[in-house]
């Protein structure tokens, strides 16, 4: 038992010798909101924004995925590496055909020290009115009336 414990106490010693630091060059992804809020918007409006970033590392940055919430939600991004002291975006776009509140979020996956971001868009789809189909006449009132 002695044996035992004096083994586990060997690797548990050794386990804390190898493990990694943190790398002081990693890339890193800084940025300028992480929350855009497009406010009150009308249905089918344009629902796409952009997520600016800067590479703030010493490595280039390569963001490996991106992931909507849910569908109404789709990133675009850069597929290349950004360099160091670089800026670059993540393209949005909302489903702005859903009405009412909204609050989602884009998960952003990268070599940066910090792997995992989490980004959050928000805002209020009002619908529009429908339009009148009924035909109004405007023109003026000529009664002519035969007797």
């Amino acid at each position: 038992m002695k044996h035992f414990f004096t083994a586990a106490a060997v690797v548990l010693a050794s386990s804390f010798a190898f493990a990694q630091e943190a790398n002081p060059n990693a890339a890193q992804i800084s940025f300028t909101q992480e929350t855009i809020d497009y406010g009150k918007i009308k249905k089918d409006a344009n629902g796409e924004r952009e997520f600016v970033f800067k590479n703030t590392g010493k490595e280039p940055l390569i963001i490996t995925n991106c992931v909507g919430s849910c569908g109404c939600t789709v990133p675009v991004w850069p597929k290349t590496p950004i360099a160091p002291g670089e800026k670059a975006s993540i393209k949005v776009k909302y489903d702005t055909r859903r009405v009412g509140l909204f609050q989602k979020t884009v998960t952003v996956t990268s070599n940066a020290a910090t792997p995992t971001k989490v980004l959050t868009i928000k805002g209020n789809v009002e619908d529009v009115p429908a339009a009148v189909t009924t035909p109004v006449n405007n023109a003026p009132a000529a009664s002519k009336v035969s007797k």
